[in-house]
């Protein structure tokens, strides 16, 4: 009896102890699990900070190819960082010809066969948008970055950053950066299932310091129209423009940009990755299409809006998903109509 007593509390604190081992052993493989996570994601913001700079600092030349749903198109770049100027000269390598020459707040755009373009409605956006390069410091708020591996591009080793959406108000990102600069060579935007909706890569790469000046030479025949970029172009704190007022924005994006739109108003919003704009303007006699329209990453959304008997239309247009466009679309809020008219006389 006693036999079975002792050993019945023997089997019962072998159990325990085997029990305390595996939660002791569980509660180290989570630690050194957490441990793992922690290093990586402390590895990749050292990754995301060296992004930024490496946009504008890094000099090379090269070509890169953009998709976004079916539609692909090939660049050529030329890209030089000398005495703080940064120069730039981009020619497309299919479809229509022209170019689009920078040289430090200055730029430069010739496309003969599109004729004349207002280069003040142009928005900064892709892997090159100085604009938004300054804004990858909060970008872990709103994504969850971790190490994804190496890999090798354009014949450089790179490393691979996962960006993962927080919320479903933006879309994933993965990135490839070159690992000498952190020049960023690939990315891929990514829908919450893992669809790849856009992709731009380098195919042929030479970072270098040896680049001339013959290289930002303008060489396409055409009308030129220039523009000096200026910090007073750039949005105000807040999300407002003249006229209208943007009542919701999804966390985290922030004004951008100002472009100017015709006879409307508009403002660019960045997180530091994504960006979306938002135009408004005085509705045409012409009917416009209404609802959401997407390639690849990008959306267009729509919308009419009838205040006091003057019509408006509201576009939205950027990297987010067609509800996020429509929850901005349906936020905007026109509340001086003379705004409006005043631009148009």
């Amino acid at each position: 009896m006693i036999r079975r007593t002792v050993t019945g509390i023997r089997g019962r604190y072998l159990k325990r102890g085997r029990q305390l081992l595996t939660l002791v052993v569980l509660m180290a493989a989570s630690l050194m699990g957490q441990a793992v996570a922690d290093t990586d994601s402390e590895n990749a913001e050292y990754w995301l900070d060296r992004l930024g700079p490496a946009l504008n600092m890094t000099s090379y030349r090269g070509v890169f190819v953009y998709a976004r749903g079916d539609q692909v198109s090939s660049m050529q770049i030329a890209h030089r960082y000398q005495d703080g100027v940064v120069e730039e000269r981009l020619v497309p390598q299919d479809g229509a010809s022209g170019e689009i020459v920078r040289k430090g707040m200055r730029v430069v755009c010739v496309l003969p066969d599109h004729g004349r373009i207002q280069l003040d409605q142009v928005i900064p956006s892709g892997p090159f948008a100085e604009a938004f390069s300054s804004q990858f410091m909060p970008v872990s708020r709103w994504y969850q970055p971790q190490l994804a591996g190496d890999d090798r591009i354009a014949g450089y080793d790179v490393v691979k950053l996962a960006l993962k959406a927080k919320d479903d108000l933006r879309y994933s990102h993965q990135l490839w950066l070159e690992k000498s600069t952190g020049l960023l060579v690939k990315s891929h935007v990514r829908s919450s299932d893992g669809e790849v909706l856009e992709h731009f890569q380098f195919t042929s790469l030479e970072i270098t310091d040896s680049l001339s000046d013959s290289e930002f030479v303008i060489r396409t025949k055409g009308e030129e129209v220039a523009r000096n970029l200026s910090p007073e172009q750039t949005a105000s704190p807040a999300p407002r423009m003249d006229g209208w007022t943007l009542e919701w924005q999804p966390d985290g994006f922030i004004p951008a940009a100002a472009p100017r739109s015709g006879k409307g108003r508009a403002v660019a919003f960045s997180d530091g990755l994504a960006a979306f704009s938002v135009f408004v303007e005085p509705a045409r006699k012409i009917a416009m299409p209404t609802g959401a329209s997407r390639i690849g990453a990008t959306t267009v959304y729509m919308k009419q809006l009838d205040i006091d008997g003057a019509g408006f239309f509201v576009t939205v247009v950027g990297e987010i998903p067609p509800t996020t466009a429509r929850k901005v679309a349906e936020s905007v809020r026109v509340d001086d109509t003379l705004a409006f008219g005043a631009i148009g006389q």
